[in-house]
């Protein structure tokens, strides 16, 4: 499925990579991405976080893109090329529980090492 490029506005954005994490207290569903487009070789990050929770049915989904530098795109792909089980949220290898960071009130936060840009909306 290709996406809506923000740089470009090709639907030529792509997910090149990705690293489920585990639920936390807001959202069953959060993926890492790395996404980049094959006509303008824009890459970013994005963040892909769905929540079951409420009234019977309902899903709240929010998949939102992210400006990085190249440098931390690079950084953030060689990271998660690293991990043995990208699709499983459960993996205690290092870059899961690098990536996998809840603050004290149990929400993710582990893309504070990575110094993300404006925020778009992935558009399929």
């Amino acid at each position: 499925m290709s996406l809506l490029c923000p740089a470009c506005e090709n639907r030529t954005l792509e997910i090149e990579s990705f690293l489920e994490m585990p639920p936390d207290n807001h959202s069953d569903e959060i993926t890492v991405q790395i996404i980049g487009c094959s006509r303008c070789d824009f890459t970013g990050v994005a963040v892909y976080e769905e929540s079951r929770r409420g009234a019977l049915g309902r899903e709240a989904v929010d998949h939102a893109g992210y400006y990085a530098d190249e440098e931390d795109v690079q950084r953030l792909r060689e990271a998660l090329a690293a991990c043995p089980a990208p699709a499983d949220p459960r993996c205690d290898c290092a870059v899961h529980r690098k990536f996998g960071r809840q603050d004290v009130a149990g929400r993710w936060r582990g893309l504070e090492s990575i110094s993300l840009g404006e925020r778009f909306a992935i558009q399929i």
